[in-house]
């Protein structure tokens, strides 16, 4: 990993007398400079930079928000219909934050399936790993509470169910629920209480990421070939090759976020929630955002209350245990023939419970939402551990450079394989 790396020298007399005191401009250039990375990263590693932009807008946009935004049952509502309304693109603000938590539940959604496909999980990344699934929890927290504070009727119907919820866990259910009510229902403390909650996790979540990057660069980043920097060649610094590839996936998903912004600002939203909140009136479908509808359909799918609880949280928290359930030698599932074959039936059951999610819990919706709920956790509990020990992988290739070049191709001072023709010199 060393190959590359190269000591940050400033040189004027104020760079090295504040480099001294404060070395944050070496451990700039050491970590998104000369940091050296794999050579044949592809564009599913761009979505880490994603969200990381993703982030910072979230919380930029939030802040804004908040300084017009009034935390009161009586009042919420209202307040947001200032902000759309009233407020000097405000309209702007509110879609760009509340589609802004769709892009990044999609983005942070490929970046999961990405490391569950190239073995990301496996040693020496496991506390990097734990660490993104500590940020996706955080993540689920903070979108949920969100979407409660506009107070319209799924806003509020949403908070009653998962409140209602959480008392089935035993001895603290209870206590946890009328922490978050505040009172005897879901009412004008509850939501003071989540706004608070809103507000305080995004810095949570950029505090993890910290520490989720930290622990990137202490071990290094996995390629698609699941092997590791071997030689020099193996690698390329970080800057330009990453920033340019980085920079421009950004830009295209920002592309593909301006198309939700100006052209479909509701479609991912809920039309009952620009109804004022009514408790006397239930909606005939309660569903939560999308991001959460194969959590949702989990829960549905067990008859007893508790258990439907612990699966939902379940289905979380088994990801953490993949670099233990995983008994391959081998990253990659592009050199695992059998067990790429179950990842995308995985990937479907993921996309089916979403799709139940939506569906109302009753007949046929409940015995596929079953179905689907059995094999998320087989794929976790039984395929990870004896596909791995059955499996016979495909050949690896001796290093980076070779999965790049081709076996017995070398690398030239330029970058191009060695003997490789050189353009002609043109007339200017």
């Amino acid at each position: 990993m060393s190959a590359h790396a190269t000591t940050y020298v400033p040189k004027s007399g104020i760079a090295k007398w504040f480099e001294a005191r404060l070395p944050i401009i070496g451990l700039v250039h050491s970590s998104f400079i000369a940091f050296p990375i794999p050579r044949n990263l592809n564009y599913f590693w761009t979505f880490g930079a994603i969200l990381i932009v993703m982030l910072a807008s979230q919380i930029v946009t939030g802040v804004w928000l908040a300084m017009h935004y009034q935390p009161s049952a009586t009042q919420a509502f209202d307040s947001v219909e200032h902000i759309m309304r009233d407020v000097n693109y405000g309209w702007l603000l509110r879609y760009m934050h509340a589609n802004g938590a769709s892009m990044f539940f999609i983005a942070v959604y490929v970046h999961m399936f990405r490391n569950l496909y190239y073995g990301s999980y496996k040693a020496p990344r496991e506390v990097l790993y734990i660490l993104g699934v500590i940020i996706y929890l955080l993540m689920m927290a903070t979108a949920f509470l969100g979407y409660t504070l506009p107070w319209g009727q799924m806003s509020f119907w949403g908070a009653t169910v998962i409140t209602n919820i959480l008392a089935a866990i035993p001895i603290v259910g209870d206590t946890i629920q009328s922490l978050l009510w505040g009172g005897y229902s879901v009412g004008n403390p509850t939501i003071n209480r989540f706004f608070s909650l809103h507000y305080l996790l995004p810095f949570m979540i950029a505090g993890v990421v910290v520490l989720h990057v930290w622990a990137l660069h202490v071990t290094g980043q996995n390629n698609p070939t699941g092997i590791p920097i071997k030689t020099g060649k193996d690698a390329v610094p970080f800057t330009p090759y990453a920033t340019i590839k980085d920079v421009f996936a950004v830009v295209v998903f920002f592309v593909f976020f301006a198309y939700w912004i100006f052209l479909q600002p509701n479609y991912l939203g809920h039309a009952d929630n620009y109804i004022p909140a009514n408790p006397g009136v239930t909606p005939a479908h309660i569903v939560p955002e999308w991001y959460f509808l194969p959590f949702y359909a989990i829960l549905r799918a067990v008859p007893d209350k508790l258990g439907g609880v612990i699966l939902m949280f379940g289905a979380v928290i088994i990801l953490a245990f993949a670099p233990w359930l995983d008994t391959s030698r081998v990253r990659s599932a592009n050199y695992r023939p059998i067990y790429r074959q179950f990842f995308w039936v995985f990937i479907a059951c993921c996309f089916l419970l979403g799709w139940l999610g939506a569906k109302p819990p009753e007949g046929g919706y409940v015995l596929a939402a079953r179905v689907a709920t059995f094999y998320y956790f087989a794929h976790f509990l039984l395929v990870m551990p004896l596909v791995g020990l059955f499996e016979t992988p495909k050949p690896l290739p001796g290093s980076i450079l070779e999965s790049v070049t081709g076996p017995g191709k070398q690398v030239g001072a330029s970058g191009m394989p060695a003997g490789a023709a050189a353009a002609p010199p043109t007339k200017g």
